[in-house]
């Protein structure tokens, strides 16, 4: 009777098993065959005919199209990428910033944190659907918005370049800093999900921790980096790679993955492309993954 106990290590490897188990399923019911087939199709010349499709092998020909041949591809790869790399920061910065504040006590604290997550929700694709089609209006008179921008943007951007330079700033990051304040609303937009994780991440840290600093004399800049920024480190790891695959996801490189399969037609050199994004994302998430890891603090 005694041998047929499970110890507690093993229920942990059960549960996990058991909180994946749908995934799985659906992964190689729906998911696995398809991967196959596009395997297939990236190392093959993909011809439509009356009786199906016929593939010929045509080898590395077009991962080579993709990256040195097409005239759209390896730009837009970089650009996306580039982009990414400036993005990510300013996201993980606003939506730590903005969860410490919402996990303060406050009267309208629930409103808040509804508001905060609300963009999320406006940049839903069943929004923009119903915009696209007409059936809603969330810019308003686009003229107007337009017209009032120009006329005060490029004035509040000079100025906030000329306080920046003369306070002895360097230039680049100068140029970081006003490319955030240029994409605040791309930020904010990005940043719903990730505030609620951090949310959570700080209701879980014990208050005691804080009455102890507080009894030792900690201030509150002490206790942020001894105490809450230690505890949401994993979460800050979880975060980064949510962020990385939402920006890859949403990239002007899916649209030209898409264009290349279903207006060109050419589903080999599609397929290409695709694998090409899989393995750079792939890629960078592990490095990313290795050199953070080393830096978290596990309780």
């Amino acid at each position: 009777m005694n041998g047929t106990k499970l110890t507690l290590a093993r229920k942990r490897s059960l549960l996990g098993i058991a909180f994946i188990l749908p995934w799985l399923i659906g992964f190689v019911l729906l998911f696995a065959a398809p991967l196959f087939q596009s395997v297939q199709f990236s190392f093959s010349k993909l011809t439509v005919g009356l009786n199906g499709f016929e593939l010929e092998g045509v080898g590395w020909d077009n991962f080579n199209n993709a990256l040195f041949v097409d005239a759209t591809f390896n730009r837009i790869l970089t650009q996306s990428v580039s982009e990414m790399l400036l993005n990510v920061p300013m996201i993980l910065f606003f939506s730590l910033f903005s969860a410490t504040l919402l996990n303060q006590k406050f009267r309208g604290r629930t409103l808040a944190r509804a508001i905060f997550f609300l963009p999320v929700i406006l940049a839903s694709n069943a929004i923009a659907s119903a915009e696209s089609a007409g059936l809603i209006n969330l810019v308003g008179d686009a003229s107007v918005v337009n017209e009032m921008g120009g006329s005060t943007s490029e004035y509040n951007i000079m100025s906030m370049v000329m306080i920046l330079s003369d306070i002895g700033l360097p230039i680049s990051f100068v140029d970081y800093i006003v490319g955030a304040i240029m994409r605040i609303y791309e930020i904010i937009t990005s940043s719903g999900v990730q505030i609620l994780i951090f949310l959570a991440a700080l209701q879980s840290v014990p208050g005691s921790m804080y009455e102890v600093a507080k009894m030792e004399g900690a201030t509150s800049y002490e206790s942020f980096w001894k105490i809450t920024f230690p505890m949401v480190s994993p979460l800050i790891l979880t975060n980064i790679i949510y962020t990385i695959i939402d920006s890859f996801a949403g990239s002007p490189v899916t649209d030209v993955i898409f264009t290349t399969a279903f207006e060109t037609q050419n589903f080999g050199l599609s397929s290409a492309m695709s694998w090409i994004y899989t393995v750079i994302v792939g890629i960078i998430l592990v490095v990313i993954g290795w050199i953070l890891a080393k830096r978290i603090h596990y309780n």
